[in-house]
């Protein structure tokens, strides 16, 4: 059952009207050497510029990147060759990273090794703190720099998580 961090980047707020630009997925263990990084051709002629620029791509870059229906199988056949049980999908925000995974999965692989559900690493620092206040403290806890290179962002979470992982192990909140 091993922990993934994902993070997505995409060209507008939901799927199938925009297109996922490009995710990166971290197992979380003490190496985070186990990454995934994942680039989607558009499957819309609609996207929005702010949005784009957030990952640093040009349209013109996410227009030659591989079709997502081979990128999608790609992953799905990583989450696989973990063999250890059902991945848990763990994000900084997964009412915006798994609705793309989410989506794309479903519509280019048929199914999604995540299930039907998704954790929020906030939500798990808040319950560790008992304070819903404390959802967005755990950030600091990152060594990886947040710089929207989506691997790099899923392996600042990983470590994030880590810490509150050991913190919970132990019983020392912060």
């Amino acid at each position: 059952m091993p922990l993934i961090i994902v993070d997505c980047e995409a060209d507008g707020p939901i799927p199938a009207r925009y297109s996922l630009v490009c995710f990166g997925a971290v197992v979380v263990e003490p190496s985070l050497d186990r990454t995934f990084y994942g680039r989607c051709a558009p499957i819309s002629e609609k996207w929005d510029a702010q949005a784009l620029a957030v990952s640093g791509i040009s349209r013109e870059e996410h227009e030659n990147f591989p079709d997502p229906s081979q990128t999608m199988r790609e992953f799905s056949d990583w989450l696989g060759s973990l063999k250890s049980g059902q991945p848990i999908f763990v994000s900084d925000n997964p009412a915006f990273d798994w609705q793309w995974i989410n989506f794309y999965m479903w519509e280019f692989v048929g199914r999604n090794p995540f299930g039907f559900s998704a954790r929020r690493i906030g939500d798990f620092a808040a319950g560790l703190e008992n304070d819903w206040a404390a959802a967005n403290k755990w950030k600091s806890l990152r060594k990886t720099r947040h710089t929207h290179d989506p691997v790099d962002d899923a392996r600042g979470n990983a470590e994030a998580l880590l810490t509150l992982l050991e913190r919970a192990r132990t019983h020392r909140v912060p």
